[in-house]
């Protein structure tokens, strides 16, 4: 381990100073297998019917991180994610050495933030133990429901007792914890949804992530609804179903720091946050993104997809990068606006100012304002109301 971690990365983890709007500097590793994948996703994951070879590809992960760090020099590890897929099928002797190699490239900070997602399914004590003692410090459970019907319908390979003994065992083993839950799903009304989310803030710690169910092209779901055997709840009863979460999560204490992100004060997504304030980050693994300064000013950097060839990229070459493309100042001005006004915190626009070289559209700001889509806060701040979330991305389009 570097020198220069003065502790294992993840033994400690603090709450965020109130308000802290730092970006940071986060490191996301993309582990890409899943035991089955999901009729509603669309994320960069595979089913492999064989045994993975964790020591090669962690080898491989060791390699293109030295790539990406000789590309960020100076900078500091706040954060690191395990995403997915579904991390917690890797071995934790896996993890430690993918958090060694990033304590032996980077500095990192003292109380870092490392995050493992994990499903129910895939839980047990032991390799929870050990995740923790490979320095995670806080893990991240994909429940997406507490009705075995529709965990069913999602495609979930456990059930609520499952779900319910994972964040038992999360509790127990971490410092800190956050599970998501799917909203919005078939045949579900407002008053089952609230039901079902004040039984989940009972058990949440301090973080939940709670995101409407979106039909993405490509998906078994898409062809269901294509067909007309799948029916998910309108726009009205979505919006109802959004104003719900929002009314329970705020006065329960969990309020939305993020459109779909719920926290207690000082308890938010480090690692996310980093995301959308617009923060630089690496990103290995096979269809990993990153933002990293490089010759001109920011990169969006992606690697190849294809866990296979990622992995034969790698050995051959160091790295599974193919993408590589410098921003423009109007690709970072919409980059900025997208993510930063997903939270509740909004933008500083003195930040954008520095960043793209011009104001936004004042004559547009004050259209958005009058239809109550974005509100500032104090004079230079803006951030988009409960309305302008709901249409984030025409908000964005008008305000550039």
């Amino acid at each position: 381990m570097n020198a220069h971690a003065p502790a294992p990365l993840g033994a400690t983890v603090t709450a965020l100073p109130v308000p802290s709007r730092e970006p940071g500097f986060g490191v996301y590793v993309h582990w890409p297998f899943c035991a089955a994948k999901c009729p509603y996703c669309d994320f960069n994951s595979h089913v492999r019917h064989q045994a993975v070879d964790q020591e090669r590809y962690a080898a491989a992960f060791r390699r293109e991180l030295a790539v990406m760090a000789g590309r960020s020099k100076g900078e500091r590890v706040t954060s690191v994610f395990f995403g997915g897929g579904t991390p917690s099928l890797m071995l934790p002797e896996t993890v430690a050495g993918i958090l060694e190699a990033i304590a032996g490239e980077w500095a990192v900070a003292p109380d870092a933030e490392v995050t493992l997602e994990a499903n129910p399914s895939s839980v047990e004590a032991e390799r929870f133990r050990g995740y923790r003692a490979a320095g995670v410090n806080r893990v991240s459970l994909g429940v997406q429901a507490l009705h075995d019907e529709d965990l069913r319908r999602l495609g979930r390979l456990h059930d609520v007792s499952q779900a319910l003994h994972a964040i038992g065992l999360a509790r127990e083993i971490f410092p800190r914890l956050s599970f998501d839950l799917i909203y919005a799903r078939p045949g579900q009304t407002v008053e089952a949804w609230e039901a079902e989310l004040a039984r989940a803030i009972d058990l949440a710690a301090d973080h939940l992530s709670l995101y409407q169910l979106t039909i993405e092209e490509g998906t078994p779901f898409h062809a269901l609804r294509a067909a007309g055997k799948l029916i998910v709840p309108d726009g009205e009863l979505s919006a109802d179903l959004y104003q719900a979460t929002q009314d329970l999560t705020r006065a329960r204490g969990l309020p939305a720091y993020e459109i779909s992100n719920h926290a207690a004060p000082g308890a938010e997504s480090r690692h996310n946050l980093t995301y959308w304030r617009y923060g630089l980050y690496a990103g290995v693994g096979p269809g990993a993104h990153g933002r990293l300064m490089g010759p001109g000013g920011r990169h969006a950097v992606a690697t190849e997809r294809h866990p296979e060839t990622w992995l034969r990229m790698v050995e051959d070459w160091d790295s599974g990068i193919v993408t590589d493309d410098l921003l423009t100042p109007e690709e970072e001005a919409d980059e900025l606006l997208l993510m930063g006004l997903r939270l509740a915190e909004g933008i500083d626009l003195a930040r954008w100012r520095r960043l793209t070289g011009r104001d936004i559209d004042h004559a547009s700001e004050a259209d958005l304002a009058g239809h109550g889509m974005i509100e500032r806060l104090g004079p230079d701040r803006i951030r988009a109301t409960p309305a302008g979330m709901m249409v984030l991305d025409a908000v964005v389009a008008d305000l550039c």
